[in-house]
């Protein structure tokens, strides 16, 4: 059954600790799906009535200034992204076991530094441009971007395979089957939530031939604006009576399901707590299989539950900043106070070529999910792995971590 909304949490947690780097080469373990420990999960009479600061951030801000958000590499930076990656591939390392050390950037990591700062606790995001993927091919691409990922975090699992590097792609799988298909995997609209690690980034590949868009909101913004307009939906979202789906990504001692939240301080009772937010609508609206008949575990989604869910995704749309991503193009945010989205998207049709009578590949983003732990600079979360390194993420069980260089 279902845990009531009293206890503390009790299922068996999957940290790192000792792990060995036979199976986890960086020697690290990604912690996984979690609930939180509700002790520490504070009530909506506690949270602000406004948020101020760097983090809320309107989109009429950027939207006609992309020199405030965009940041295109030098000839001489890809030629430093490249020699690093060419060096790492002639050293015949798994890319598992990819570390900042393996990767030296002597001008970029510096800069890489202040972005991954700017990223956490300033306004979230950041383009950068320039990535010559059409001419380094998918191995190279995927070497340079991993190398790229360990100045701001710690790869972290994104599925029960262990894939550290994600692709976000169409395999023709039915997104309407929620509780078992990883909307990633699909062209569908993706709905504003956030991924299940500190950052994501995604380096694009190949675009499709229409929409795949993308659309991002200050979740500060977000909270700021339904404090005035709905403080109900607030409320509704801080209270710890929301069920999400692991969809069969289970390792042994756990349920299918968690409980949780959708928007948290911080566990931070000595300083100046900020809010954070860790959401996918689809893993809430895809439980029916365990809310519904005579053997139903735990409470469908309530009126006031999907009232919340409307309100919130008419608002992160009404507020949100609009971009496209081109090929080598790098997006990067940061899951705690930005909200991100995906319009639908249609593909070339098979046998298609570009001008230079290549044939057109279909829309291909490489995705990372990386963790920032608390000591290392990351927001204080109130859960058990708060100061692990990979902390979040997908993990089933001794999952070793894998890096296919394409979508399986």
């Amino acid at each position: 059954m279902a845990p009531a909304l009293t206890e503390t949490t009790s299922e068996v947690s999957h940290t790192s600790g000792s792990v060995s780097k036979a199976i986890f080469p960086d020697g690290f373990k990604t912690s996984g799906q979690h609930a939180p420990n509700y002790e520490l999960l504070r009530p909506y009479k506690n949270f602000p009535q406004q948020i101020t600061g760097p983090t809320v951030w309107q989109a009429e801000d950027y939207r006609d200034h992309p020199e405030r958000w965009t940041n295109v590499f030098s000839d001489d930076e890809i030629a430093e992204l490249s020699k690093a990656a060419d060096d790492f591939l002639a050293s015949d390392k798994p890319l598992t076991g990819i570390s900042r050390e393996q990767f030296p950037l002597p001008t970029l990591g510096p800069f890489f530094n202040t972005v991954r700062n700017e990223v956490l606790n300033g306004k979230g995001f950041i383009l950068f441009k320039g990535v010559p993927v059409e001419d380094w091919g998918l191995h190279k691409s995927a070497a340079a971007y991993l190398g790229f990922g360990t100045y701001f975090g710690h790869f972290t699992s994104q599925n029960g395979r262990g894939h550290i590097l994600g692709h976000v792609k169409d395999l023709g799988e039915d997104p309407t089957q929620k509780d078992k298909v990883r909307i990633y995997r699909t062209n569908a609209k993706q709905f504003f939530h956030t991924d299940g690690a500190d950052l994501v980034g995604l380096l694009c590949i190949a675009k499709a031939l229409e929409g795949g868009e993308s659309d991002i909101v200050s979740t500060h913004h977000v909270f700021n604006t339904l404090q005035r307009t709905h403080p109900d939906v607030i409320e509704t979202l801080v209270t710890p009576n929301w069920y999400f789906d692991r969809k069969g990504e289970v390792s042994e001692g756990q349920e299918p399901y968690y409980r949780s939240a959708i928007m948290f301080m911080e566990n931070d009772s000595a300083g100046e707590p900020r809010v954070w937010c860790r959401f996918d609508p689809n893993n809430v609206t895809s439980l029916r299989r365990f809310s519904e008949g005579s053997n139903a575990q735990i409470p469908p989604v309530s009126e006031r539950q999907l009232h919340a869910l409307q309100i919130l995704e008419e608002t992160c749309t009404s507020l949100a900043l609009h971009m496209i991503l081109d090929p080598g193009d790098i997006q990067l945010l940061c899951n705690p106070h930005v909200f991100h989205a995906r319009t639908a998207y249609k593909d070339y049709p098979p046998g298609s070529v570009d001008d230079r009578g290549r044939e057109r590949v279909r829309r291909h983003l490489m995705r990372l999910w990386l963790g920032v732990p608390q000591n290392e600079g990351g927001w204080k979360l109130p859960y058990h792995d708060t100061n692990e390194k990979k902390r979040g993420g997908i993990q089933v069980g001794d999952t070793a971590p894998v890096c296919p260089i394409d979508a399986e």
